[in-house]
């Protein structure tokens, strides 16, 4: 069995404070020894042999992503020489072995190959490797001359028609490097019992150093310092963050599924620009999304879908679609809340082709539950009257206007003609175990799907939602400098009394989320790490919510899946 390389293309393009959640400050850390499966990490330079004898070094650890019953997509760098770091366009085309085995001491090797790594793909490489079993861990590794990499576990999906008892997801969402270390990730890859790691967007961030938080909050810097544009700029960030040994540990133990939001690209971003990007200072933004797309397709373990974006199908048997969405490629530009301009049927989220695509799947789907990865909250909020200190950082948080006025345009409040046909589209075909995974708003949520908000519940749910909070990226206590838990407590009731379909509200945790799906029901649980000024944070669960097969609805349960 043999295999290729992969490689998006893209063309590469050519500061400023930020404002919203971008002007948002943070304080946080944790970092831990990387949790490796198959043995101990390769040295971070070693000498490879041959005639040249280039130095060789796998120094930002190995991924897999997009699991299918018969394959995975597995990722890694190569630096073949010191000076070909990240961004630098330097370094020799290099040879890269790669092999896929059934135990974790590579004594049956089940698949095995050879690649280039180039310059050109800033010395990355991605194997879409077939032929495996399903349902069925493997261990895999890469080798340049007599250096090998460390050993990364995956899985595959079980086949499509299979009847299978349950599948358990990891969901994470926007962690700042400047912020904090990635502990929510540390604590991920100890567990033996996930499937995957569901990344719903904001992976990384697009800001100079000392944006975002500022300077006097930053745990660490990251690189370049400036605000990247170029596609060296994304490629360079991207590395930066892959020398995390938390995020190393978390993509050695399991496969990560990941769709981009904004900050992959710049915040607020749009089909035609984004908040944080200044034509002619910054260059063209068509030139800057492809740079942002090629870095991300080079770095990612994710494969290529229609037109260059995230938007795919994977399938966990006859138990679970994963629906995964791009909000970012094909949207109309974000308007000012009150223009009414956001009911207007022209503007789209999704784009056409798009919603169409997901309508059809969800109406087609044979598989108990339709689980739909999407960036930005779907549920609609209004924010009521709240009390005046909290209503202007909460407005900052999450977009709306200092005023307190009731929508957030940037999700999908800001685009209600897609969400009314997407309803209409569940109740209509009657589509029901619809279940929505979200990230982006640095809080949790457990949220019905009101058919009608202004009339829930009698109009009925058309779904749920599951909202998890952020790795590191700011929330209200950060914003606030206040103890967890606080002042917060009065924001969230009047959330909560202003909108009757959001069930739970945790405005000041960091951490990630369980799903555990069954026939039965799937199950969200919500942990917390203690303090992210802290290397050493521990985790702990919070919440648990669930959605029974057939009702639509969340509903409290009082302790995690075990």
């Amino acid at each position: 069995m043999t295999s290729q390389t992969s490689s998006a293309t893209g063309v590469p393009a050519a500061t400023r404070t930020p404002s919203r959640r971008t002007a948002l400050r943070a304080v946080a850390a944790t970092a831990a020894v990387p949790v490796l499966v198959g043995g101990a990490a390769a040295p971070a330079v070693a000498v490879a042999s041959g005639a040249t004898a280039q130095a060789s070094a796998f120094l930002h650890g190995v991924a897999s992503g997009d699991p299918l019953p018969d394959g995975v997509l597995l990722w890694t760098r190569v630096t073949p020489v010191p000076e070909a770091v990240p961004g630098s366009g330097l370094g020799p085309d290099t040879a890269v072995g790669w092999e896929v085995a059934e135990d974790r001491d590579f004594a049956r090797v089940v698949a095995r190959g050879t690649t280039t790594a180039s310059a050109a793909s800033d010395h990355t490489v991605k194997v879409d490797v077939r032929g495996l079993r399903p349902e069925n861990a493997y261990w895999f590794r890469f080798s340049c001359g007599d250096v090998r990499s460390p050993a990364g576990r995956t899985r595959t999906t079980p086949a499509a028609d299979s009847v299978t008892e349950g599948v358990r997801f990891g969901m994470v969402s926007c962690a700042n490097w400047e912020s904090g270390f990635f502990s929510a990730y540390r604590h991920l890859a100890a567990r033996s019992d996930l499937d995957a790691v569901l990344h719903l967007g904001d992976y990384l961030y697009e800001y100079g150093a000392g944006q975002y938080p500022k300077p006097q909050y930053a745990v660490r810097q990251h690189e370049p310092k400036h605000e990247i544009v170029t596609l060296a700029d994304y490629r360079t960030r991207h590395g930066t963050y892959r020398t995390d040994p938390d995020l190393q540990a978390l993509h050695h133990r399991h496969p990560v599924v990941a769709i981009w939001d904004d900050h992959e690209f710049a915040n607020d971003a749009w089909s035609g620009g984004a908040e944080n990007h200044t034509p002619g200072a910054e260059g063209d933004w068509a030139d800057r999304v492809a740079a942002a797309k090629q870095a991300y397709f080079e770095w990612m373990p994710v494969r290529t879908s229609t037109e260059g974006t995230v938007y795919r199908r994977l399938r966990w048997g006859r138990l679970a679609d994963l629906l995964l969405l791009d909000l970012r490629t094909f949207r109309s530009q974000q308007v000012a809340v009150g223009s009414g301009a956001v009911d207007d049927p022209g503007r789209t989220l999704t784009g056409r082709a798009q919603l169409d695509w997901l309508k059809g799947h969800l109406a087609s789907s044979d598989a108990s539950w339709k689980l739909v990865g999407t960036s930005v909250m779907i549920s609609p909020v209004a924010f009521g009257a709240l009390p005046a200190h909290l209503l202007k950082p909460i407005a900052e948080l999450v977009g709306l206007p200092r005023e307190g006025l009731a929508i957030n345009t940037d999700q999908w409040d800001g685009y209600t003609d897609d969400r009314k046909e997407l309803i209409g589209h569940l109740t209509g075909k009657g589509v029901r175990n619809t279940v929505f995974l979200t990230g982006d708003i640095h809080m949790s949520w457990a949220n019905d799907l009101p058919v009608k908000a202004a009339t829930y519940p009698l109009s009925g749910s058309a779904g749920v939602e599951f909202v998890v909070t952020s790795v590191t990226s700011d929330n209200l206590d950060d914003m606030l400098r206040v103890a967890p838990h606080t002042v917060s407590l009065a924001a969230a009731t009047a959330v909560k009394a202003a909108n009757r379909h959001v069930k739970w509200l945790d405005m000041d945790s960091h951490g990630y989320g369980v799903l555990n799906v069954t026939a039965e029901h799937t199950q969200m649980d919500y942990y917390a790490i203690s303090d992210k000024t802290r290397k050493d944070a521990t985790s702990s669960w919070i919440r648990s919510y669930r959605t029974r097969s057939g009702t639509q609805r969340v509903e409290r349960v009082y302790q995690p899946v075990r």
